[in-house]
């Protein structure tokens, strides 16, 4: 109940994992020590899955949309936009 509260009021800890490929989101967490303990095995489970270029951050926010965003390639063109504009 407690954690449901934090969440509503975007008190809730979450992790942020950014590699360069991607950038997940883990959580939530009711305290910044709980987050920060639950860091190194997501950081294990990234490594093991080889990615590359990881940095962390625990932040307190609402819910993310998406817990997992893909990166764009920078060379990737579709149809009608370059991702270099």
């Amino acid at each position: 109940m407690w954690l449901s509260l934090l969440e509503w009021l975007g008190l809730a800890w979450w992790v942020e994992i950014d590699t360069s490929d991607c950038t997940y989101f883990f959580g939530p967490f009711s305290s910044q020590k709980e987050a920060l303990e639950a860091q190194p095995g997501y950081i294990e489970d990234l490594e093991q899955e080889g990615a590359s270029g990881i940095q962390t951050n625990a932040q307190r926010m609402r819910q993310p949309t998406q817990l997992t965003i893909e990166k764009t390639p920078v060379n990737v063109i579709d149809n009608r936009y370059s991702a270099l504009r």
